[in-house]
């Protein structure tokens, strides 16, 4: 059992399931718009969640206290290490565009990550604004660099859904940002400390409810187009409202982080797949 929870926690603290979460949604959007994956952009993205989430973490810029890491930092890095090499190979068989794309992603990331504004800040320190550049880096990987090469981007379609995909992350990181109500610096203005549990959870019940309905326009109404969204939204609606300040350890980092999976899953169980 101890194994068992040494491997799950690698699994966890190295962006392993926070990697194949980013992957999924983007599989979504490519299985919704295209009818078919593109193992290149797939695996890219992979590697490149992992490469940037491992650098926020543990490049020594964000505040860690979710784990004691320093047993396995090493083994971390240098997972880390051969994740950037998969990155750069996959970089390396993009288009113009989608490079010019993740540079302006990675640039945000970026930011995120490193102090350039007065007093040592960065965007993530930056007064009510890490759950929306958190959705905005999220949406733009999952929703704009599988169709940047595919589809033209003034379709409408795929700004509902870049808008979809940005409400759907704000809504299932909630349940993060109450567990860190014990951790968060006042003068990080997170949602729960702004209006408090109780109704930063309401708005969570009503952001799920827009990317139900921004699903009606993307499918036309099809309710077995519809159907994974709606299961989505309730699955997603349940973990908002079990959200507590005191959770289990693996509740929001495992079984919320996995959402975006399974919402991958059940596309699949469609059948609309094409390889």
């Amino acid at each position: 059992m101890n194994l068992f929870k040494k491997a799950i926690n690698f699994y966890i603290n190295s962006s392993i399931h926070v990697a194949l979460a980013v992957t999924g949604l983007t599989a979504v959007t490519s299985i919704s718009f295209l009818g078919k994956l593109n193992l290149h952009v797939l695996l890219f993205v992979f590697f490149g969640t992992i490469s940037g989430y491992n650098f926020v973490k543990y490049a020594g810029i964000a505040k860690l206290h979710h784990y004691s890491l320093t047993k396995n930092l090493k083994m971390i890095q240098v997972f880390s290490l051969f994740a950037f090499l998969g990155l750069l190979y996959f970089f390396s068989l993009q288009s113009t565009n989608f490079l010019i794309l993740t540079g302006f992603l990675g640039f945000c990331t970026t930011l995120y990550a490193i102090p350039f504004l007065p007093k040592h800040k960065n965007l993530r320190n930056l007064r009510g604004t890490k759950i929306f550049i958190i959705a905005f880096v999220w949406a733009g990987v999952c929703v704009l660099l599988p169709l940047v090469d595919e589809v033209s981007l003034l379709n409408y379609k795929v700004w509902v859904k870049w808008l979809q995909v940005f409400l759907f992350v704000i809504s299932i990181t909630i349940p993060f940002e109450i567990r860190d109500l014990k951790f968060d610096d006042d003068g990080l203005g997170t949602l729960p400390q702004l209006v408090g549990v109780k109704q930063v959870k309401r708005i969570g019940y009503l952001l799920i409810a827009l990317v139900m309905g921004m699903q009606g326009i993307l499918s036309e109404l099809k309710f077995i187009t519809m159907l994974p969204v709606i299961l989505i939204g309730i699955l997603s609606a349940i973990f908002i409202k079990l959200a507590r300040k005191q959770q289990r350890e693996f509740y929001a980092s495992f079984y919320v982080e996995a959402v975006p999976i399974i919402w991958f899953l059940l596309e699949l169980g469609i059948g609309y797949i094409k390889w």
